[in-house]
């Protein structure tokens, strides 16, 4: 089933100086579809799941610090699911068990850090920061991974 996610911000990069204002970003499986004016969406896909983040809504972020300590790697990595992060920098998970639970997740681990972006047909990993810069939801691949409640 496709879903919109929609904010009142939408940032195509971490830094975009012109974010789309009350916009979405169309996930179909874990692609991005579409990325526009919410409205414009509803009219293209009006069967699509809409979920309403606060806030701003942009690329997952790329973690490059050392992972927040857990009691288990599976809940180390849900910490950073936590923070926005969709992606990792291989350096900061070379336990075994660390990397092994990256991977099942979903987490995509980089040899280096890159600059992340939403882009149509890209990868689905976004998430959506309130207005204290706290993130509200992560999406991995598609997947809501991650809601504060």
């Amino acid at each position: 089933m496709l879903t919109l996610h929609a904010a009142p911000l939408v940032r195509l990069t971490p830094d975009d100086a012109a974010p789309l204002r009350d916009a979405a970003v169309a996930i179909d499986g874990d692609r991005i579809a579409a990325i526009g004016p919410l409205d414009e969406l509803l009219q293209e896909y009006p069967r699509a799941r809409v979920r309403h983040w606060p806030g701003t809504l942009g690329p997952g972020l790329v973690h490059d610090a050392p992972v927040p300590d857990a009691p288990s790697p599976r809940e180390r990595i849900h910490a950073l699911l936590r923070l926005g992060a969709t992606a990792v920098v291989a350096a900061r998970v070379t336990d075994p068990e660390l990397l092994a639970a990256a991977r099942r997740g979903g987490v995509a681990v980089l040899d280096r850090p890159r600059p992340s972006a939403l882009v149509k047909t890209g990868r689905a990993d976004l998430a959506a920061f309130d207005a204290d810069g706290a993130c509200v939801a992560t999406v991995l691949a598609g997947r809501l991974v991650h809601r504060r409640r």
